[in-house]
């Protein structure tokens, strides 16, 4: 049988440097602005209830960020400071809007956080036992790992997360979380397909900082739905609910129907920083209800874990967040970041979207962090 005439998805089939159209530097910023329909696979959620923020502008505060300068950086996208119900800072980029979804990337780890909190506290996940324990199937870069460094992004393995790379192995995972399609027609990977055929050695991380690999989330994702008493896309949703956000929360999907928590979340800035206040609430929902793991959470900003990189070695990668001890949040690629200050509650949620080839900026994430630990403890 002949087809109809028809080309490859321009947003996902695979080009120059091995991106997608959608993630293209010349596309990028319309990309990350509009991933929630430019993707394969996409899931929105909205919360049952909705979280009520107050307009209560604090000029200082605003002194504060524009100090920084990340609000004139030709990256920024959006920055939304909040405490409790009141909105202390909102700005925005000319080309968008505080209230406009935007692809979080892996700031999106902070739900395996929540989600695997969870089940340490239901008794169903040990972190203490190894991967193959809840995934028998696994392959040689993850069967002996413990899930805590998993966690912890402690696992030395064959996965390579490196975007000057075009070869890089996180580019295949792309095809397991809903971001692109194989260039010729073979079916795209599952999410188990990817993670089972990972290989490494004796899986020791000897470098003396976390060796990142958004990999680690997916096999995270995977124990959750093997070890869980309910699918992790339920458990999305709980923390859709919790947050209590305005707009719509979209995640992506694996073409095995599991959500892409190593990335795949797009929302706005406002809906970010709910989720940050759901953070700095411990977990305490707009029901009053809880989710997550108060006890994990608090635990993860001072146990030893591993700093997470030469050049950011104040911060440490503890069970999937980053914090210095004082605060919690994640990082994303192409420039996003979350930090929630637990002792004052102030949080901070940044959007932005770097061009360059490839779309990664060590040191700009480092001045991102630093900026918002000097605007977060600005009174």
């Amino acid at each position: 049988m002949t087809g109809l005439p028809s080309i490859p998805n321009p947003d996902l089939t695979v080009g120059k440097d091995n991106k997608q159209g959608w993630n293209q530097p010349a596309n990028r910023r319309e990309g990350f602005h509009n991933g929630h329909a430019r993707w394969r696979r996409m899931l929105m959620i909205r919360a049952r209830r909705t979280l009520v923020l107050r307009d209560a502008p604090d000029p200082r505060l605003s002194a504060a960020v524009e100090a920084t300068g990340l609000t004139r950086n030709p990256a920024f996208s959006a920055l939304v400071v909040a405490e409790g119900d009141r909105v202390l800072h909102s700005s925005h980029a000319g080309d968008f809007g505080p209230d406009r979804p935007h692809s979080i990337q892996s700031v999106t780890k902070l739900h395996a956080h929540l989600i695997l909190g969870e089940l340490v506290a239901a008794g169903r996940v040990d972190p203490g036992q190894p991967v193959a324990r809840y995934l028998p199937w696994i392959g040689s870069g993850y069967a002996t790992a413990s899930v805590q460094d998993v966690l912890d992004m402690n696992v030395e393995n064959d996965f390579t997360e490196d975007y000057d790379d075009p070869l890089s192995a996180c580019y295949a995972e792309e095809e397991a979380l809903g971001w692109r399609i194989p260039a010729d027609d073979r079916a795209e990977l599952t999410m188990r397909e990817f993670v089972a055929g990972l290989t490494g050695g004796d899986l020791l991380n000897r470098t003396g900082h976390a060796q990142y690999k958004s990999a680690n989330t997916d096999v995270l994702t995977l124990i959750a739905q093997a070890a869980g008493d309910q699918h992790p896309l339920a458990r999305v949703q709980t923390i859709v609910d919790a947050a209590g956000y305005e707009g719509g929360f979209h995640i992506s999907l694996s073409p095995d129907l599991l959500p892409a928590l190593s990335g795949g979340a797009c929302m706005s800035a406002r809906d970010l920083a709910r989720f940050g206040l759901l953070l700095a609430r411990r977990g305490r929902a707009v029901s009053g209800a809880d989710v997550g793991n108060r006890a994990f959470l608090e635990q993860s900003l001072q146990r030893p874990a591993p700093i997470l990189s030469a050049t950011r070695g104040w911060v440490r990668y503890s069970n999937q967040l980053m914090t210095d001890g004082s605060w919690v949040g994640h990082a994303g690629y192409g420039g996003q970041f979350v930090m929630v200050n637990m002792e004052t509650g102030r949080v901070a949620a940044f959007l932005s979207v770097l061009e360059s080839d490839s779309g990664y900026d060590d040191a700009y994430m480092a001045h991102v962090i630093r900026s918002l630990e000097s605007i977060l403890s600005a009174r």
